[in-house]
């Protein structure tokens, strides 16, 4: 889980518009930085196999947001893989 502020600032850097929470950019920024947070604790908890569970179903739904937005505006796609650095 990550802190409410570290979140609201992942929210801020993304966002398209000042309410925007649930844009597929903010939900891809959100997911990326808890997986890396998560990428973090298994590599210090190998056997930790229910957090492993979480980061896998974490990356498919990330895979599913960019997949959608890939499909409805090729633009912002390019645009959040090249600012996230995902590819």
């Amino acid at each position: 889980m990550l802190a409410t502020k570290k979140k609201q600032a992942v929210i801020k850097k993304h966002q398209i518009h000042d309410k925007d929470t649930g844009s597929p950019e903010v939900q891809v920024a959100v997911l990326s930085t808890q997986i890396d947070a998560l990428a973090k604790h298994l590599k210090k908890h190998k056997k930790d196999n229910h957090s492993r569970r979480g980061l896998i179903k974490m990356v498919a739904d990330r895979r599913t947001h960019l997949k959608y937005l890939e499909r409805k505006d090729k633009s912002r796609y390019a645009a959040l893989v090249k600012k996230m650095e995902l590819a």
